[in-house]
């Protein structure tokens, strides 16, 4: 099979993709021919550009983000299969790749409404397909719970310049939102828009703003400051039942496919959306006081020197607030603390457990393997290698 695959190779979306094809086609013994090309190629040629170039290179199967009012049907009559990856709108006349987007909607904002958050807001674009299908999961899971009017929307316009931004409007909009807020962003580039501009603005995430991107594309949620939380989604499945179709397809030609709809896996919790949401202020104190001291050795004892309350009443609002004791709480934030540093440095764990201020490394592993189901030593190694490092 030869397969022209046009995407931003610069993002881990299309490598997933890749992955689980390439799965495909070992299993089924028959090697893949791909060519990956870049949407700017397109925007050179035009379409009809796109199915001229697809033909002479003999491709079997066309995957890409088309434009609506594309004539998809051409590359049929081309002898082509042609697959939609959801752009703008989705094709009628082709499969598309596209996903459960309401449901990553519905699972952030029941991870946002649980930690406590009573403001919510959604940064993505208007009159996007995918974009708008995930802000519509995300609200009505909050209207659900009683929190629809407590919803604040930043809709980007132009998707012609995915990279770029007005830092203005965003900072305006940003500065404008109550706090603490929880957001959920489109996708895991417009994350890092937000987490850009709230570093730009002087907003502290996750206290003030807590964020939340979408595809977990690892290399850019560990590179942002702090780490990016992300709904993973499972692309490496979806290239692989799309390989299969999409060879069905080209071996009969009568065959019209159907949807590829890739399945959320589940969120991703990372630092910035770790802190947990609450209007009693000597929870938000404490929780505060926790998050910023993740480095050190601290104890129950060392919370209550920062906050005027006695031990019993502290613990009842805490478990009140946020559903966990404080010493489970601050073992939540160590492990997540020592997650990041793993895929930060290649230090011995043990070194980077007496960064932490922590002399017993046996009784760190030990609530690591708790939290996480492995050692920190396994989760290095597993998160690297998806990574590819």
């Amino acid at each position: 099979m030869r397969l022209l695959f046009i995407a931003d190779f610069s993002e881990q979306f299309p490598h997933r993709i890749l992955k689980g094809i390439r799965k495909y086609s070992q299993e089924c013994g028959e090697p893949w021919v791909v060519c990956k090309m870049p949407p700017s190629y397109v925007q050179k040629t035009g379409f009809k550009g796109l199915v001229e170039w697809a033909r002479k290179w003999q491709a079997d199967i066309v995957l890409a983000p088309f434009e609506p009012g594309d004539k998809v049907e051409e590359f049929r009559k081309n002898g082509i299969v042609a697959v939609a990856i959801d752009n703008i709108s989705q094709f009628t006349q082709i499969p598309n790749l596209t996903a459960d987007y309401h449901r990553m909607g519905e699972i952030v904002a029941a991870q946002y409404v649980a930690m406590g958050f009573r403001n919510f807001g959604f940064f993505g674009y208007n009159g996007v397909c995918w974009s708008d299908a995930r802000r519509q999961g995300f609200r009505d899971y909050l209207e659900s719970q009683g929190f629809g009017s407590n919803f604040y929307v930043g809709d980007r316009i132009r998707t012609d310049a995915l990279w770029s931004y007005d830092e203005t409007k965003l900072g305006e909009w940003l500065l404008s939102l109550p706090r603490p807020i929880g957001i959920m962003a489109c996708d895991d580039t417009q994350a890092n828009v937000l987490l850009e501009g709230c570093r730009i603005f002087g907003i502290n995430v996750p206290a003030e703003i807590a964020v939340v991107g979408v595809d977990n594309d690892e290399t850019l949620c560990s590179m942002t400051d702090p780490q990016l939380s992300s709904v993973d989604v499972d692309l490496e499945g979806g290239g692989y039942v799309l390989a299969r179709m999409a060879e069905r397809m080209v071996r009969e030609p009568d065959y019209p496919g159907e949807d590829i709809v890739l399945r959320p896996i589940g969120l991703v919790q990372r630092l910035s959306s770790s802190m947990m949401a609450t209007d009693d202020k000597y929870v938000q104190a404490a929780i505060d006081f926790i998050n910023h001291n993740a480095d050190k050795k601290i104890k129950v004892a060392d919370v209550l020197e920062h906050v005027p309350m006695s031990r019993r009443s502290l613990e009842q609002h805490f478990m009140k607030a946020t559903g966990l004791s404080i010493h489970d709480y601050i073992t939540q934030v160590k492990i997540e603390y020592l997650s990041q540093r793993l895929l930060e440095s290649n230090d011995p764990v043990s070194a980077i457990v007496a960064k932490m201020d922590e002399a017993d490394a046996k009784s760190i592993t030990r609530r690591f393997v708790s939290v996480k189901g492995c050692t920190p030593t396994e989760f290095r190694r597993k998160h690297l290698r998806k990574l590819g490092v």
